[in-house]
């Protein structure tokens, strides 16, 4: 298993009371030494103050459980800010919510900020010709070598992952659980694909959830890396907030969230976005209603349909290459 010195004093750190992403954000670039660490935790810190010492007996003890728990099988390594494989995230984003600490498994070069990555996302149930016109635009942007990213749930999640998979892609799973406890179960044979064929799986949790309110927790912060790790951040298709308002036969179901909730994080961060829909032959589904929604409300988002979605797909590849060379330049011109 792989992860560095610095890796592990950023979880050590993590694991004092009252340290969380926005503390580690704004005192730590990583590969700060110990002896920093512990003094600038001790201004933070209410209670008794910690020491080197503790600290060191902590890390020392992560890092076994890192050799114990975390073998080969389920977890290649971590990595941590300050790390020169670290990630770095795209959009504009709070110290609260900035990724500080990853467990992966498979090729952790994929999240490279200079990389192609789309993520493809949407509801648990698509109906109808969803699917077909979903794996149409996954194929296209594979074919003009971008990775697709999206959160292993069923529906239009496996439909991203297994369509890139089928195109002889690369694509990238961000999870809610630990590598050793693959959720959903039932997509576990996806996921050892996933990495088998050259993917990555993601997570920013090395331990089980304790209970259904954690769990929907980490499948929020799973939904705001989905946005963070893209360029561009494609809808397939989903119920909006108001839909069971809207359509009286949906009233007592559970409606999927987890798609709007990325949408929402893509528009904080300024992440770039996009829909599929026809205004012909969807204007009456319930399943693009959030689809409407977005369209309504942000003259920005990029909508693609069953004509234009190759053309669309160059669009979207190139206004990212721009975005990022603007920014490249912009900060060259800093230093």
């Amino acid at each position: 298993m792989k992860y560095t010195d610095n890796a592990l004093n950023i979880l050590t750190a993590k694991f004092y009371k009252g340290i969380g992403n926005a503390w580690i954000a704004k005192n730590l670039k990583g590969n700060e030494s110990v002896d920093k660490i512990v003094y600038l935790l001790n201004k933070t810190i209410k209670g008794d103050s910690t020491s080197i010492n503790e600290f060191k007996r902590l890390k020392d003890r992560f890092e076994k459980i890192l050799i114990e728990k975390f073998d080969n099988e389920f977890c290649d390594g971590v990595v941590a800010i300050g790390d020169e494989d670290f990630p770095k995230h795209r959009g504009k984003v709070k110290d609260s919510e900035k990724p500080n600490f990853l467990y992966y498994k498979g090729d952790i070069s994929l999240l490279n900020f200079d990389n192609k990555n789309i993520s493809v996302i949407g509801l648990l149930n698509p109906e109808g010709d969803i699917e077909e016109r979903e794996r149409n635009i996954v194929k296209q942007f594979v074919k003009k070598n971008a990775t697709i990213v999206s959160g292993l749930a069923f529906g239009c999640d496996s439909i991203s992952h297994q369509q890139a998979l089928d195109s002889n892609g690369k694509t990238i799973a961000i999870l809610p659980s630990p590598l050793s406890n693959i959720l959903p179960t039932k997509n576990k044979k996806l996921a050892s694909q996933i990495v088998e064929e050259g993917g990555l799986l993601v997570t920013e949790y090395g331990n089980n959830f304790k209970s259904k309110m954690e769990l929907s927790s980490r499948y929020k912060e799973r939904d705001r890396l989905q946005a963070l790790f893209c360029d561009t951040i494609v809808l397939a298709a989903s119920y909006a907030q108001n839909s069971a308002d809207l359509h009286p036969t949906l009233r007592g179901q559970k409606l999927d969230s987890g798609a709007r909730l990325a949408m929402g994080f893509a528009k904080d961060y300024y992440i770039p976005r996009a829909v599929m829909y026809d205004e012909h032959i969807d204007l009456d589904n319930p399943m693009f209603d959030l689809n409407r929604s977005l369209i309504k409300e942000d003259n920005n988002v990029i909508i693609i349909n069953q004509e234009n979605f190759c053309t669309k797909v160059d669009e979207i590849l190139d206004r990212n290459l721009k975005n990022k060379v603007e920014k490249n330049f912009y900060q060259a011109t800093l230093f």
